[in-house]
């Protein structure tokens, strides 16, 4: 993980942040394509709408899909305040994106959930590359995870 790499997962804390701002959960994404060039990015709407699969990675996903050829897109990279779930990992495998950045994993989450005593989600998580075997994953990013974890016991009421 670069310099790079920070600047865009620092980018996706404060996307996380406005999430959070907005009643939402703290997550927010950032994609980037090989050259550098910021495609999009988005946080959590899953609160304010209802539809639990308003995640941001899926959101981009799914614009990726929309928007880029198959290889702009597996050139391209997702960087992300959380490592993606199942359904956005699967969503991003389908898709055919290139590489995942994430600032903290799905281990340290359930971890961080755990202590606060908030239930588990629905859905179990996995690591991504449970997921989708062949991804190219990188993280978490240890710099991030204490002003992650401070983003989500704000949201569950514990900070």
């Amino acid at each position: 993980m670069n310099e790079t790499d920070l600047r865009h997962l620092r980018r996706c804390v404060e996307l996380a942040a406005e999430a959070l701002a907005s009643g939402d959960e703290p997550f927010g994404s950032v994609l980037v394509s090989a050259d550098g060039t910021v495609l999009g990015e988005d946080h959590n709407h899953v609160v304010a709408t209802g539809d639990h699969t308003r995640h941001p990675e899926f959101e981009l996903a799914r614009w990726a899909a929309a928007n880029l050829s198959p290889q702009e897109r597996a050139a391209a990279t997702m960087y992300t305040s959380g490592e993606h779930c199942p359904m956005c990992a699967a969503a991003h495998g389908w898709v055919g994106l290139g590489r995942i950045v994430y600032a903290s994993s799905s281990e340290q989450l359930s971890a961080w959930l755990g202590e606060m005593g908030v239930a588990p989600a629905p859905v179990r998580g996995l690591a991504i590359r449970e997921v989708v075997p062949g991804a190219s994953v990188e993280g978490p990013a240890g710099e991030l995870a204490d002003e992650i974890r401070d983003l989500h016991r704000r949201f569950h009421g514990k900070g």
